[in-house]
């Protein structure tokens, strides 16, 4: 009894981590810099790609591109050059409404936000949500009688924008209403003639409506609504015309938590997939936390967390950039000056590529392959896919499926309908750029791409479980395989 209370004492903690791990993340930029503060908390150091790396046998490091990316690795004190590394990756994006450049819309006596649509999200979810912004601001600052210019992260925690639905009166047909993206979902601030009477915004915010003043000294105030430059400003404790750039996205104001009648789900946002980045990240530290974590590690244990997964990968901070490639041959040749070594590396190294899986839907059940149907509580999804959508093979599944046997932990799996498209994930982009061997899985869970989605917490568990078993034991189950001999 005692120890089932301590399993399930355990199995809370790790959700209510996730669940604080959520809420602290409502960007990219914001889940790198939680991240950050999680590994410098346990004795990683950070490194800068545009310096040179001292990199020692059994210490920790990490290292992030454009604040989005972050790459996390202990080097295991009997590693040697040429050595494998152990990898999960996962990405830290996805689906949102991202602010345009010029992002001032005023009609109808309204003042609105132009915003963009970033991946493949599921859009009439976003209407009638109390919605706020988050991201990235780029400010000046004067010191001494120079200027430099400063990244900083921000999220103005009051629900300042909504999209409302038309009502149905007014639209008879909408119970099939399609959003059009370019003029329905263009969230409203405020109103023209509140903002005028409290004197929060100027002038020039009423050009648009034929009004006609003198520009101010920054280009913001004809890009943006002056409220909301003001909010930004607020709550970044600068002045509106500090502000010369930034990175906004809409988020949704309700917080991530465990739901359901038997508290047996977590509700919440970006789980996919922000709930893989998670339990990859928190395996890997709890993996390396003690001092004999790695006293017998030959490789190098590592996670990698790319931007732009929900949108191909192809940026300088994307799966599909040279990052990965970077990280391996500038590690590998911190150790030896021997440039054919990363090539053997490579080929002693295994990839988990960690994205989330769909779950069985009660309600459309005939969307699922009647053999290959995942179940919330049923533990990581194992995906294959014979035309590479995937980059899961016989060897890889059968390495990750022998963990889950040796640690009785549950593994499903996973095939898409014949006659339905497949998705992809970062599995195939680094096993086809870099040459290393690869699986892909991801937890199971529905709604995927909804401002609002759902797993089990169950899975959560098993899927922080599986991942920490593979970076604890892949070394010594790696030396039992034989294939290309």
């Amino acid at each position: 009894m005692a120890a089932t209370n301590e399993a399930k004492s355990k199995s809370n903690s790790v959700v209510d981590d996730l669940l604080q791990f959520l809420n602290a993340s409502p960007t990219a930029f914001h889940a790198v810099d939680e991240a950050k503060k999680r590994l410098r908390s346990v004795g990683y150091e950070q490194v800068s790609e545009r310096e040179d790396w001292k990199l020692e046998a059994g210490k920790k490091y990490f290292f992030t591109r454009n604040h989005s990316t972050i790459v996390a690795f202990a080097i295991g004190k009997k590693y040697v050059a040429g050595n494998g590394f152990h990898i999960v990756g996962a990405h830290t994006d996805s689906p949102c409404l991202k602010l345009k450049p010029v992002s001032k819309v005023t009609k109808g006596g309204y003042l609105e936000v132009g915003v963009q649509t970033y991946g493949g999200g599921l859009w009439h979810t976003w209407f009638d949500r109390d919605l706020t912004v988050a991201g990235r601001v780029i400010i000046k600052e004067q010191k001494n009688g120079s200027v430099s210019y400063i990244h900083r992260l921000v999220r103005v925690e009051d629900p300042i924008m909504r999209i409302p639905t038309l009502a149905i009166h007014l639209d008879r047909g909408a119970d099939g209403f399609k959003v059009n993206t370019q003029s329905h979902l263009l969230p409203v601030l405020a109103t023209s003639i509140k903002g005028e009477l409290n004197k929060v915004v100027t002038k020039n915010d009423a050009q648009d409506d034929g009004e006609t003043t003198e520009s101010k000294s920054s280009p913001n105030n004809s890009n943006h609504h002056s409220l909301l430059l003001q909010l930004l400003a607020d709550h970044l404790g600068c002045q509106p015309d500090d502000i010369c750039d930034f990175e906004l996205q809409a988020c949704d104001m309700q917080p991530s938590l465990v739901g359901g009648a038997q508290k047996e789900f977590i509700f919440s946002g970006r789980l996919d997939n922000l709930c893989m980045s998670f339990c990859s990240l928190k395996a890997l530290i709890d993996s390396t936390s003690s001092q004999t974590s790695l006293e017998h590690e030959t490789g190098v244990r590592m996670v990698a967390l790319f931007d732009h997964e929900e949108v191909g990968s192809n940026s300088a901070q994307g799966a599909g950039s040279p990052a990965m490639l970077n990280a391996l041959s500038r590690i590998t040749n911190s150790f030896s000056s021997d440039s054919s070594l990363i090539e053997k590396a490579i080929q002693r190294s295994f990839l988990v590529s960690a994205d989330m899986a769909h779950a069985l839907h009660p309600n459309y059940m005939d969307k699922h392959e009647e053999n290959h149907q995942p179940k919330l509580h049923g533990g990581l999804v194992i995906k294959s896919n014979a035309n590479q959508r995937y980059a899961t093979n016989a060897i890889t599944s059968f390495i990750f499926r022998e963990l889950a046997v040796n640690h009785n932990i549950p593994v499903q799996d996973f095939v898409v309908r014949n006659d339905m498209a497949c998705g992809s994930t970062i599995g195939p982009i680094l096993a086809s750029g870099v040459g290393i061997r690869t699986v892909d899985v991801g937890a199971p869970q529905l709604s995927m791409h909804s401002i609002r989605e759902m797993c089990a917490t169950d899975d959560v568990n098993h899927s922080y479980e599986h991942f920490k078993a593979y970076y604890e034991e892949f070394s010594n189950l790696d030396q039992k395989i034989t294939v290309d001999m």
